[in-house]
């Protein structure tokens, strides 16, 4: 290929005024054809009147502070539970607050307390009879009497949200000093929607340059708890959590829709707050339905204003993206133009890929130009290297992008950040060329896949395809088998126990994988008391599907088994329960296909299970460590099931999992189709552009040889983090 074609489009800027030369610069060396402004930046005239294209960001929620000021009983709520109070006598007194943030957080006395609150004994784990507490507006506590001595005692209170989160985040990271802290309001009111109408509309006629307006999601941020205390400054950030959609009002339209009322336990979840690694419940799902109904029906309102206007609408869903959920059939019905999404790494740019009903995919990279990264580290000041944090999340984003394509790339923040980077700036310019020659490939055409596809199976299926937590959760055996499968090639799937006990398992699935820790949604936890889905399983493995399982899968403290299916994969893990019973000898076998390349010895697969113990002698221990199984077979009637004892994504597991699924689907005589040798490198195959593409997973020089999907052999090498584009 000409690389020298591929220099300019597909590329968003961000600007800044004040730094009109550098921002005409650098949009003209990395080919930006779109400049955009930033939390905190604005572009000036001589940007609108360059020629390129321009995004205007608006985040309709916190974008009229006098406003919320003036209506404070509309501001966004949530339900927080209060820290657990030990009693030492019959009475004890609870400090609601104390340990949360103060500048986020304001109790809500306005809504009954006694309609909307709860007060738990947790020790006996049960309620205390409204009549036994007492509330002071004044002093923000709760009394309760009739207090059982050495008990644990929390109340679960509303509490309205008087500092947006991304804006206490951007304050802190840029030290914004004193400027006005942003409240959310809550478009569940007629009147804020109202409000946030006029507004939107006031602001379309006021943009007459802005060609997409770039909704920073939309409604409700995703559940993010601040403390009080420097040494830990969250007490929780989930992604996927709705604790920040419900307020008196919501759960009010909520009982009259769905026939029943919600109670602040059903939002706390013994301080749980329903997080994305708690299976969701047949309540709570209900709950994200309404609140997914609400965005969608308020949403498209908006969205028809801006299209009104003539004017394209993206959204960004890092942020205030609660309700949206792409994955679902109603997100059509908003009619986005486009999608952004701020990634860091593969699952993360397969998330965008793959979401339908838009016209525009598009990946933000980072680092974002702040002074420090997410983390908290450091990016563009001393001791920061951000040409280093850019080539690594590339290179896990690359390998997804070459079995999904995306439309374009971009990057937000501060642009004169970078003006002392200059091996930044360089870095970038290729990356975008690299990016714009992946993309063509995907015009059109679709690389070499296997046949089969692979499920992957939570307890959020498909709701929360490509997704987890938030960014990328180390540790995490679910996460970390998304991230090496987002680079693999093999079509996959997202199920959930609903679809396997009403509709089976799809016909095109030949591995289902599962994986997690008891109890969580990605194991799956209480779903596996279902006997059908048990029945189902194991049949289709019986008739010869193949099933993976990673940390504890189909672990419940339920029947005689921890791994609910420990009949198909011959192992169980030892809890402490059993102790006094012998264990059934093992020996590990020699080589194996999974393990062709790689030392089973010494491969590094992270944090493991132990005390995993197999069930007889027709279960073959393929690694372990310690005296532990780590890795194992297990053959039932036609089908097989292999056990991981962890997972952890680098470049020598991602191939013993692109093994370890052939071999489980009984292809392994399809193995070696447009297939790399050399495991820190990967290949893709485009057939209607008759085009190989190789790429270097590593920061060190790599040869490999590459098989055809004919079986001839292509010798290459390979420049540090390279990549080589041939036409074959």
């Amino acid at each position: 290929m000409d690389a020298n074609k591929y220099r300019t489009g597909s590329f968003t800027l961000p600007g800044e005024a004040g730094y009109e030369d550098l921002t005409l610069k650098l949009a003209k060396r990395w080919g930006a054809d779109v400049i955009r402004d930033s939390d905190g930046t604005q572009l000036s005239d001589q940007i609108f009147q360059s020629g390129y294209d321009i995004y205007s960001t608006i985040c309709l929620v916190r974008a009229d502070n006098e406003w919320a000021k003036a209506n404070p009983d509309k501001l966004q709520q949530c339900y927080l539970m209060s820290q657990p109070v030990v009693a030492e006598g019959d009475s004890v007194a609870i400090n609601l607050l104390d340990s949360y943030y103060k500048e986020q957080f304001k109790v809500n006395f306005t809504d009954d307390p006694k309609e909307f609150w709860q007060v738990f004994d947790r020790t006996s784990n049960t309620e205390v009879p409204l009549s036994d507490w007492a509330y002071d507006a004044n002093a923000g506590t709760v009394t309760v009497k009739g207090t059982q001595k050495w008990h644990r005692y929390t109340v679960n209170f509303l509490a309205y949200r008087i500092w947006e989160e991304i804006s206490a985040y951007n304050h802190r990271t840029n030290d914004w000093g004193d400027r006005e802290h942003l409240m959310p309001v809550d478009p569940i009111h007629p009147e804020v929607q109202e409000h946030l109408l006029k507004y939107l509309e006031r602001w379309l006629q006021e943009h007459e340059h802005t060609r997409v307006v770039r909704f920073t999601s939309l409604f409700y941020n995703f559940f993010w708890l601040w403390s009080d205390d420097p040494k830990r400054p969250y007490i929780v950030n989930d992604w996927g959590a709705y604790g920040f959609s419900m307020s008196a009002h919501a759960i009010r339209l909520f009982e009259m829709q769905y026939g029943y009322r919600l109670t602040s336990e059903d939002f706390v979840t013994n301080g749980l707050h329903n997080n994305s690694y708690l299976p969701p419940s047949d309540k709570y799902r209900d709950w994200m339905e309404f609140i997914h109904n609400f965005v969608v029906d308020f949403g498209k309102k908006c969205i028809e204003l801006v299209h009104k206007y003539g004017k394209k609408a993206y959204v960004f869903y890092n942020d205030h993206w609660i309700g949206m959920e792409p994955t679902l059939e109603r997100f059509k019905d908003f009619n986005f133009d486009g999608i952004i999404d701020g990634i860091f790494n593969g699952f993360e740019a397969r998330k965008v890929a793959e979401t339908p009903h838009v016209q525009v995919r598009e990946l933000r990279l980072h680092p974002y130009f702040f002074p420090t990264g997410v983390n908290g580290a450091p990016s563009f000041i001393k001791g920061g290297n951000p040409t280093l944090e850019c080539q690594t999340y590339w290179i896990d984003i690359r390998r997804a992008l070459l079995r999904a394509g995306v439309d374009r790339i971009g990057f937000g923040g501060y642009l004169h950040l970078v003006e002392n980077h200059p091996d930044f700036i360089a870095y970038v310019e290729r990356l975008a060329q690299e990016f714009r020659m992946l993309k063509e490939m995907h015009v059109d055409d679709q690389p070499y896949c296997a046949d089969f596809s692979v499920a992957i199976l939570t307890a959020w299926g498909n709701m929360r395809a490509w997704g987890c937590r938030g960014h990328f959760n180390r540790g995490n055996f679910y996460n970390e088998v998304m991230e090496s499968i987002s680079g693999l090639p093999v079509k996959v799937k997202f199920i959930d126990f609903i679809d396997i006990a009403e509709n089976g398992i799809p016909g095109d699935v030949k591995v289902i994988i599962n994986a997690g820790m008891l109890d969580d949604a990605w194991s799956g936890g209480w779903n596996w008391q279902n006997p059908t889905v048990i029945e189902r399983i194991t049949e289709w493995v019986s008739q010869g599907g193949s099933l993976i399982g990673v940390g504890e899968p189909s672990a419940l403290k339920h029947s005689t088994q921890y791994f609910q299916l420990a009949h198909l994969f011959g192992v169980d893990r030892e809890i402490g329960l059993s102790v006094g019973f012998d264990k059934y000898p093992y020996q590990v076998c020699g080589s194996h296909f999974i393990t062709a390349d790689v030392n089973p010895d010494a491969m590094d697969i992270g944090d493991y299970v132990d005390n995993i113990y197999v069930l007889g002698p027709d279960t073959k221990v393929i690694a372990a460590r310690s005296g532990s199984p780590v890795i194992t077979e297990h053959q039932f009637n036609k089908g097989k099931a292999l056990y991981f004892a962890g997972h952890k994504y680098n470049l020598e597991n991602v191939r013993l999992l692109h093994r370890a699924i052939f071999y489980a689907a009984g292809k392994t005589g399809e193995f070696e189709k447009w297939f790399s040798s050399n495991y820190h490198t990967e290949c893709a195959y485009y057939p209607n552009h008759r085009t190989l593409v190789v790429i270097n997973n590593s920061f060190e020089p790599q040869a490999t040889t590459i098989t055809t999907g004919d079986g001839k052999i292509i010798d290459f090498k390979l420049k540090p983090i390279g990549a080589s584009f041939i036409e074959i």
